[in-house]
């Protein structure tokens, strides 16, 4: 897809699989105003485009994945400090209710306002040369709203380290392995055909399952676990019979396991 002046969108038709690539390497892929709104636009066209399944999230350039807010260009705020609003909302594939599953791939540094991407995504991976910080506090800022969605993928211990350190301690992609942050760490130079392979593997399976999937768990977090069970049975009620029937309409047999 054309267009986009800070992001590109291409869809690989035969894997059914999206990828979104952040593309403003020469400022280390942060994002302004305008990447907010043009990502909230890829996420609204990958949603309604019925011959993707799955998405890669990717960035441009080698030395870092994003840098988060780009704090040299303003952002453009209201004047009333009540309207403000938070940037990673337009960023994020679940405010736009988009429930295809997310791979994102990180390479180089990945700091601050770049949680949102890593939060929001359902799969994460990185290269060997990937670092994680949050350097908020390190600037004199609040580290308040990336911690909120990174505390439910490494727990309150890690995330208030990772919050109070600031630009002090750096996370290796070993660690970042380790405590959860990531599920499979790679070479560089296999980062994005990894991405691919995994989104591709899980854009063969029944897209209603897998959407449903998606949107249950994700949904479970905002809910008690008692309410977050019973919504998961209406929506395995409502989605097997419409996943089991693509499956049988594909006639795809069962694929094996496979270890990694």
């Amino acid at each position: 897809m054309t267009g986009f002046q800070t992001i590109a969108l291409d869809v690989d038709a035969a894997d059914r699989v999206a990828t979104v690539t952040l593309n403003r390497p020469e400022v280390l892929n942060a994002f302004n105003r305008t990447m907010c709104e043009e990502m909230a636009q890829a996420w609204r066209a990958v949603k309604a485009d019925d011959s993707v399944n799955a998405v890669v999230l990717r960035a441009a350039g080698t030395r870092a994945f994003s840098a988060g807010l780009d704090v040299k260009t303003p952002y453009g705020q209201p004047a009333n400090v009540w309207n403000h609003e938070d940037p990673g909302e337009p960023l994020s594939p679940k405010w736009q209710k988009m429930w295809k599953p997310v791979v994102c791939a990180v390479q180089g540094m990945c700091t601050a306002g770049a949680f949102y991407f890593v939060n929001e995504s359902d799969v994460v991976i990185c290269s060997t040369d990937a670092t994680f910080f949050d350097s908020h506090v390190s600037a004199g800022l609040v580290c308040a709203l990336e911690p909120i969605g990174l505390m439910r993928r490494i727990g309150l211990g890690e995330t208030l380290r990772i919050a109070l350190m600031g630009n002090d301690e750096r996370i290796s992609a070993d660690t970042a392995l380790r405590i959860g942050l990531v599920s499979e760490v790679v070479s560089p130079e296999r980062l994005w055909d990894r991405a691919h392979e995994i989104a591709a593997t899980i854009a063969a399976k029944p897209t209603s399952a897998t959407q449903g999937t998606v949107k249950a768990i994700w949904e479970s977090l905002d809910k008690p676990y008692r309410a977050a069970l019973e919504q998961g049975l209406i929506y395995t009620r409502l989605g097997n019979p419409l996943g089991q029937a693509e499956l049988a309409a594909t006639d795809t047999p069962a694929t094996e396991p496979k270890l990694r």
